[in-house]
């Protein structure tokens, strides 16, 4: 039996304290950082040969069904503000199309040749990089998309939380991060699902870092679109420059982003 089908470790939850369900979930995420710790060197594998791909203006795309695809489409749709980079950089994909990010598309994960189609409809190429995201290892959407990938000369990652599974089969850098039974049984959307959401984390951050959109530890490409940004932009405009406050937003505002209102001050002097 799959690690993520296995009986819960505990059980007569519906005759459990508030207080107790909330202490023992806790306990149970508590060994996903652990999980995720244990993968690292299979995560570095696979940032490391993703890297120069993107350094030559590959993309990455993320490809999953039911929680992990919206969990890909999540961290795809949060490089461009974060990161200031363009929305076909990073670009998450999820069975059964946009509908399926609100709601569950009935059978969409089984359509086996479905995935390389919508990879295919945006341009695919051997420049490019896919992770397939699929706790069970097993959604054919994935898995066969992968496959196709591996013929074509896409380099292929995945996210998986069990080992041995026929998508760490059909990668060529597997991430298994084992995190053990659900809280409830087979509901991954909760330990396996948080276990993703790091690993995803790690992988962008580090790629985007590696690729220059980060200066000590700012997000100096950040987009500016909302007030809060704006503020946190002109503070690190001040922390760049000798600039007040007020003077640094205007050059923010100016010119774009941090790095940018940065170099123009550094160059005006």
């Amino acid at each position: 039996m799959r690690t993520t089908e296995q009986e819960s470790l505990y059980d007569d939850l519906e005759n459990k304290s508030v207080s107790l369900l909330l202490s023992q979930m806790n306990q149970e995420d508590q060994k996903v950082a652990d999980a995720v710790s244990e993968a690292i060197p299979q995560i570095q594998d696979l940032v490391e040969h993703i890297l120069p791909r993107m350094k030559q203006g590959g993309r990455l795309f993320y490809i999953g069904a039911g929680t992990s695809g919206r969990l890909g489409i999540l961290d795809a749709s949060e490089c461009p503000p974060t990161f200031g980079v363009s929305n076909n950089h990073v670009i998450g994909l999820i069975a059964g199309g946009e509908g399926a990010i609100r709601e569950a598309v009935e059978f969409a994960e089984d359509h086996v040749d479905r995935g390389w189609e919508d990879l295919k409809d945006h341009k695919i190429s051997d420049m490019d990089s896919v992770i397939g995201i699929a706790a069970s290892g097993t959604t054919p959407y994935v898995v066969e998309a992968l496959n196709t990938c591996r013929k074509e000369n896409v380099l292929t990652g995945c996210i998986t939380c069990n080992e041995n599974s026929p998508l760490s089969q059909s990668a060529e850098f597997p991430v298994e991060v084992v995190v053990g039974p659900e809280f409830i049984t087979g509901s991954t959307r909760m330990k396996a699902g948080t276990a993703q959401k790091l690993v995803l984390n790690m992988i962008s951050t580090t790629l985007m870092i590696k690729l220059g959109k980060v200066q000590g530890n700012k997000m100096v490409d950040m987009q500016l679109s909302n007030d809060k940004l704006v503020d946190r932009g002109s503070r690190m405009v001040v922390d760049g420059t000798d600039l007040d406050f007020n003077t640094a937003k205007k050059y923010l505002l100016k010119y774009g982003s941090v790095r940018a209102a940065v170099k123009a001050y550094k160059e005006e002097k």
